[in-house]
């Protein structure tokens, strides 16, 4: 098979996709694109599963905010063999919930082997609070920003290279939304303030990161949705958080060079991933407009536009942005009915087959000209 494809999945948190908008559902489907492409580069809400993960070398995990600098040529990707997790803890968890959180951080180092520590805990409580768009989409405030961001620093001090934070976010298991998603109709109520969390962290930081809610067990319920269960068999969300983290690729700054116009890193290593090694980028159909996305297109890089329902109705032809070329092999926008057709794509991709020698009727060339 031809040379990786990098490519980049996106499924934004907290708009309820149908696939990928619950606890580690779009992990098979990271996998198959992974297979395909070669190179899968994503986010911490495709590949967190609670206790349930899939490592995979193939799959470099990035998350959300860090994704938009790579897009727009900040910063590199460097593959790495481990990093060193440090544990931020919110001051606002229960004593029972700290001791949970601590023993999956000692089970991860001692089972698993991963790096992880030193541990740090937030001056006050972060005290969370979680709200709901007009559109449906989930979000969040923090009222005291500078806690989180002084506990990170504090770990970076001590030597972390990586951050896995657990913050208190109220229970509300009487609630309606709660009820809905668990059994798969609704939004991920706690996702949207996550990454308000980790996009801060990352912000200010600049260390690969990701969040965990720290939250009371539901009680037994035998009717749930079968995306929904990863979040019911344990005591915290934590471990696919610890594993995902402990090879998360380093993120290196670039430097623009005004005389040449082109990025070149202050440290290069030949395993650096860079925007301008990206062939595709995949989406839901009804997520265009974030800031990846719009920076890959700017690039010309494909875009694979999935059928993946969520509350949002923003896609390519309402931005005026459907700018297929069928006639050829660069192509601004390419629909997918479903993961497993994208997956077709981006082997066709990979291995320079004209896309649009797969389908019938095909054209004559001499009708195209």
């Amino acid at each position: 098979m031809s040379k990786a494809l990098p490519t980049i999945l996106i499924i934004p948190t907290g708009i309820g996709c149908a696939l990928g908008g619950f606890a580690g559902d779009a992990i098979p489907t990271a996998r198959l694109l992974a297979s395909a492409s070669g190179c899968l580069i994503t986010h911490p809400n495709v590949l967190n599963g609670a206790s349930l993960y899939w490592p995979d070398k193939r799959i470099e995990y990035v998350e959300g905010f860090a994704l938009d600098l790579f897009s727009t040529g900040a910063i590199s990707l460097r593959p790495v063999r481990e990093q060193r997790i440090g544990i931020l803890l919110d001051s606002g968890l229960e004593t029972d919930l700290k001791t949970r959180h601590l023993q999956v951080a000692d089970s991860c180092r001692t089972t698993l082997g991963l790096n992880i520590g030193p541990v740090a805990y937030t001056e006050f409580p972060l005290s969370i609070e979680l709200s709901q768009g007009v559109s449906g989409a989930s979000w969040g405030n923090i009222r005291e920003p500078h806690i989180l961001i002084n506990a990170a620093k504090k770990l970076i001090n001590l030597g972390a290279t990586a951050i896995a934070i657990i913050s208190r976010f109220p229970d509300d298991e009487n609630s309606e939304q709660l009820d809905s998603y668990r059994k798969g109709k609704g939004v991920d109520a706690l996702s949207g303030a996550e990454a308000i969390i980790s996009h801060l962290i990352m912000k200010h930081c600049l260390v690969p990161c990701a969040h965990t809610p720290g939250l009371l067990p539901l009680p037994l319920d035998k009717d749930l949705d079968p995306r929904s269960m990863a979040e019911e068999i344990g005591h915290t969300f934590l471990p696919s958080v610890l594993v995902g983290l402990s090879r998360a690729p380093d993120l290196v700054p670039l430097e623009m060079d005004q005389n040449i116009n082109a990025i070149s890193p202050r440290n290069h290593d030949p395993t650096d991933i860079r925007i301008d090694q990206i062939g595709a980028v995949v989406i839901p159909d009804s997520a265009f407009g974030g800031e990846t996305v719009m920076a890959c297109m700017e690039r010309n890089i494909p875009v694979v536009a999935v059928s993946n329902p969520c509350v949002l109705s923003v896609n390519a032809k309402s931005l005026g942005l459907d700018l297929s070329n069928e006639g050829g092999n660069e192509f601004k926008v390419i629909h997918a009915s479903n993961y497993v057709e994208a997956a077709g794509i981006l082997l066709s991709l990979r291995e320079g087959i004209n896309l649009s020698s797969l389908k019938r009727p095909i054209q004559s060339i001499f009708k195209t000209n």
